[in-house]
């Protein structure tokens, strides 16, 4: 199991449009990403209403989890969308 704690740094949060690339990206990954926000339930990654129902801002600390080959690799990447890098 890989797990990676970020502080969102994204302005807008998980809100929306980022929501919709998030859960776009995610869905592309080879392995299934959860993400849980602090205090929260844990979704799936690729559910734009799941990440909704999170209410993510920015600011707010959350931890993606998967598992299996591909893995790191699939939380780094989303990981870069919730820090503003893209």
């Amino acid at each position: 199991m890989v797990e990676k704690r970020v502080i969102v740094t994204n302005t807008e949060g998980l809100h929306a449009r980022p929501a919709t690339d998030f859960a776009d990206l995610a869905g592309r990954q080879p392995v299934v990403v959860t993400i849980r926000k602090d205090g929260s339930a844990s979704q799936q990654a690729d559910s734009v209403l799941g990440l909704m129902m999170l209410g993510v801002a920015c600011g707010d600390a959350v931890t993606l989890s998967a598992e299996g080959e591909g893995a790191e690799q699939a939380i780094t990447q989303l990981a870069s969308l919730l820090d503003g890098a893209h």
